[in-house]
């Protein structure tokens, strides 16, 4: 009964942040309520006995994404600054298709057929997991965490060239 209270409680604050993440105007503030979407999954994935998928939650994108983007907005613009307020064609366009993705992620659940698995999957240990994820080999992860971290820094510095062009015309135009 417990755990179904807590997953219950989880779910509504993922879903609840989730909501308050995408319709704030203060983009400082949605970054909060992202860290703490990020935080009821981790919750979430340690109530399911993944304690390392939740670890990985909690210091990869609760951690350290969460830190990222916030450091990018304030070296971008500043805090009191909300966002656009969008037109009333694109809010429903966004609704039709949020609806519309739901429904096929919905269909797709309910006509795929879950079948127990007679054993386990696999008996990975966390040793196992790290050594391919620092692996080279046939199965290693090394190159792609290696390309995708090459390529969040090239955004982030693409994000902060543009944002800086931005800011730099808006006060060339008031100073004339």
């Amino acid at each position: 009964m417990n755990n179904q209270v807590m997953f219950v409680f989880l779910a509504l604050m993922i879903l609840v942040f989730s909501v308050l993440t995408v319709t704030s105007r203060k983009i400082l503030r949605a970054a909060v309520y992202l860290l703490f979407v990020l935080v009821s999954t981790a919750g979430i994935y340690f109530q399911l006995e993944y304690t390392f998928l939740a670890a990985v939650q909690l210091t990869v994108y609760a951690g350290g994404i969460v830190v990222l983007i916030i450091f990018s907005i304030l070296l971008t613009s500043h805090i009191s600054e909300k966002a656009a307020v969008s037109e009333w064609k694109q809010s429903v366009l966004s609704t039709l298709a949020s609806g519309a993705g739901a429904l096929l992620t919905l269909l797709t659940i309910y006509k795929f057929t879950f079948v127990p698995s007679p054993e386990p999957a696999s008996t990975s240990t966390v040793t196992d997991v790290g050594t391919a994820l620092i692996s080279t080999e046939h199965n290693g992860f090394a190159l792609p965490f290696e390309v995708v971290s090459i390529l969040l820094l090239a955004a982030m510095i693409g994000a902060i060239i543009v944002a800086r062009r931005e800011k730099d015309k808006n006060m060339n135009s008031e100073n004339k």
